[in-house]
């Protein structure tokens, strides 16, 4: 995904926090690509430490179009299409580009491979690479 990166901030012995503004949306997220990156535009990789949780953090959503935002209490929502791997991993569409998950047990029905998710998980457990 293409997009805007902006340096937010750093904690001590950490990765800085910046702000991705894409063509559909804008989140913060922890940096782990160049030291040098933030502060101009990258295609970058969205990683997620947190398991899809099928009636949790992730729900069928009636909008229809890619999304990426942040919900009050420091949550990131992302929304795209749900792909369900066949093992124990799912992959999240937005905008083209391709969010990886591991799924929680229990796993998402079957019926739900190809539809349209709202995945929120907290900002703490989101990265993003160049």
């Amino acid at each position: 995904m293409l997009v805007q990166v902006e340096a937010v901030g750093q904690v001590a012995d950490g990765p800085a926090t910046v702000r991705v503004r894409a063509e559909v949306g804008v989140a913060a997220a922890f940096w782990c690509g160049d030291p040098t990156g933030p502060d101009r535009e990258h295609r970058v990789e969205w990683t997620v430490e947190e398991d899809v949780v099928w009636g949790g953090n992730t729900r069928p959503t009636t909008s229809f179009s890619p999304a990426v935002g942040e919900e009050e209490g420091c949550r990131i929502v992302f929304r795209g299409r749900l792909g369900l791997t066949g093992d124990v991993g799912a992959v999240l569409e937005v905008a083209g580009s391709q969010i990886l998950f591991d799924l929680a047990d229990p796993p998402p029905p079957d019926a739900v491979d190809g539809t349209w998710v709202e995945v929120r998980v907290e900002r703490s457990s989101v990265s993003v690479y160049s």
